[in-house]
């Protein structure tokens, strides 16, 4: 097994990384991502929750689900952390490692972490540790990247030293949930891969084909629900 990067070096990637990636646009998965969260707690059908983003990057998502309640953000990376508080001053920013931070056991009706879980060591440990956060009936919202199609994408580049990559699948996704969750639902969204079966799957001209016979969006929701999209998303109740 290799060995796990220090927090530090951790820190210093994903700050170099979200200065590249998140000052201007955020891509289509994020958004589509943010789709599924917002869709989930609206869902819930209860009055404002007080919610958790565990890995919150620039804060981006914090302020979208203000919007539901009060809303705590956590990352490890204090520069980007520093950024988000001047920019979003209605959402609460914690920087330091998600666990040891100072965070209220069963704290929390809304968790969120969009992208975390495979860059996490131990991926038990931190399913643990939201759920020790979530208050009984909580709610978690986590994407994930989906290994099969992850492993099918030429556009992946390998992981930097200082980066941890565990890709999980949608059964190894839900295998680590049940044990603290009363149910869990597990989709994949946004389609992608090239490689492999991938390649005839999302064909450009194959699925031109196809939605000109049945419409594009149809075509999409069927690669989702044969979990063939390059994230999963787990929508988990807690126990």
């Amino acid at each position: 097994m290799p060995a796990v990067p220090p927090i530090t070096s951790q820190a210093t990637y994903w700050d170099q990384w979200n200065a590249a990636a998140r000052t201007d646009r955020l891509p289509a998965a994020s958004l589509r991502q943010a789709e599924e969260v917002e869709a989930a707690i609206a869902a819930r059908g209860r009055g404002p929750a007080r919610i958790l983003d565990v890995g919150c990057g620039t804060g981006w998502l914090c302020v979208r689900l203000s919007r539901y309640g009060r809303v705590t953000g956590t990352d490890m990376t204090a520069s980007v952390i520093e950024r988000a508080r001047k920019q979003f001053d209605s959402v609460e920013f914690l920087c330091g490692d998600f666990f040891e931070l100072p965070l209220p056991a069963a704290g929390f009706d809304v968790i969120t972490s969009l992208e975390v879980l495979s860059h996490v060591a131990d991926q038990a440990a931190f399913v643990r540790r939201v759920a020790d956060l979530l208050r009984p009936q909580g709610l978690l919202i986590l994407s994930t990247q989906n290994r099969p199609v992850y492993e099918r994408w030429s556009a992946v580049a390998p992981p930097h030293p200082a980066q941890i990559r565990k890709w999980v699948d949608r059964h190894e996704l839900r295998r680590l949930l049940r044990p603290h969750f009363a149910h869990v639902e597990v989709k994949s969204i946004c389609p992608v891969g090239d490689r492999s079966f991938l390649r005839w799957v999302n064909s450009p001209k194959l699925n031109g084909l196809a939605a000109a016979m049945f419409g594009a969006d149809r075509v999409e929701r069927w690669k989702e629900s044969a979990m063939l999209g390059g994230t999963l998303v787990a929508i988990a109740t807690r126990s």
